[in-house]
């Protein structure tokens, strides 16, 4: 199947790579939101605690801690499932050098199907505790919001993992017929 250009098969596929991209600038945009947002409720809270005594309207309002640590969690697992799409992740590289190339794709591929595994995990058991154990409880400062939202983050990184491993095995099974045509070329 090593021919001097790309079967439809692949071609049709890679017209797919949109999808890929809009998915992970929605998902970075989603993680530099919360981040401003972050910052802007934790300067409000410091200030709110070491001046609001100078200020009668500037307080430390009581739900800033729980907030932020939310916005932290949904950045946390958002910004490692952006890291699989730019293959950023700490990776064991150490014995590449001494293994066959084919044997560091077939890794490749059966790391990626295991982080695949675990993508499929995180969304199922992460909706279901969302969705069960996070709708019956309330934030404590917060009392109108549900706790649902602070165990979503799991489910929507777990799909947004899922998202990026499909890409990414299909990159590992699209080099297994032409990464070695280029090599030799």
């Amino acid at each position: 199947m090593k021919t001097g250009s790309e079967p439809k098969f692949f071609s049709v596929l890679d017209k797919a790579r949109v999808v890929y991209d809009i998915t992970y600038k929605v998902v970075l945009v989603i993680c530099k939101l919360l981040l401003v947002i972050d910052i802007l409720i934790t300067t409000y809270a410091v200030l709110g605690r070491y001046v609001g005594e100078y200020i009668p309207f500037l307080d430390d309002p009581a739900w800033s801690e729980q907030i932020v640590l939310t916005c932290m969690s949904y950045m946390a697992v958002l910004s490692a499932a952006l890291a699989i799409r730019e293959q950023s992740h700490i990776r064991m590289t150490a014995f590449d050098r001494y293994l066959p190339k084919i044997a560091i794709k077939i890794l490749d591929l059966v790391a990626n199907i295991a982080v695949l595994i675990l993508g499929i995990v995180m969304a199922y058991v992460g909706w279901r505790y969302a969705s069960t154990i996070g709708s019956r409880g309330f934030y404590e400062s917060l009392p109108w919001l549900s706790r649902f939202w602070m165990y979503f983050p799991i489910p929507l990184a777990g799909v947004a993992m899922i998202i990026f491993e499909v890409e990414a095995i299909y990159l590992n099974i699209k080099r297994f017929f032409f990464d070695e045509e280029k090599e030799a070329a």
